[in-house]
């Protein structure tokens, strides 16, 4: 949030929004974003912050495009595996069967979700240059950046 400190010299904000809107929000750890990127226009947010060029945010959109819809796939897998798990305990006895098939696509979900968000990492890195790869670690360890 921009509260008038230091951090809204750099936020990119119009100068009405720093100062008039008290509750004016900056992209952060926890905005929703179906990506999971922690922030809510990730491509426009990485552009900005890591001054990306045209082609690197043409790379950048089609990595977070494959990132979103892995992440898509997780929420799918997730919500089968809450429809097993309640089916497991609907019935007189323990589904177990149906409670091992949820932690199984609960497991395998978030292993190809991880993998992904490897992935992309790798091809971020590869498009990026030492002082962009510098600026996204920083975002990364700051959390700023949510991955």
């Amino acid at each position: 949030m921009c509260h008038g400190t230091r951090a809204h010299h750099d936020c990119g904000c119009a100068p009405q929004a720093r100062h008039e809107q008290s509750a004016h929000r900056h992209y952060a750890a926890g905005d929703d974003f179906a990506a999971g990127f922690g922030v809510r226009r990730p491509l426009r947010f990485l552009a900005w912050k890591l001054e990306l060029s045209e082609p690197q945010v043409t790379r950048f959109a089609a990595i977070i495009n494959e990132l979103k819809t892995e992440r898509a796939q997780a929420a799918v897998d997730d919500r089968r595996a809450l429809t097993l798990l309640a089916e497991a305990v609907s019935g007189e006895v323990f589904g177990t069967a149906q409670a091992a098939e949820a932690t199984r696509l609960r497991l395998e979900g978030a292993a190809r979700l991880q993998q992904r968000v490897t992935d992309s990492l790798g091809a971020m890195h590869t498009v990026l240059d030492a002082e962009q790869r510098a600026r996204l670690a920083y975002l990364l360890q700051t959390g700023t950046l949510v991955m």
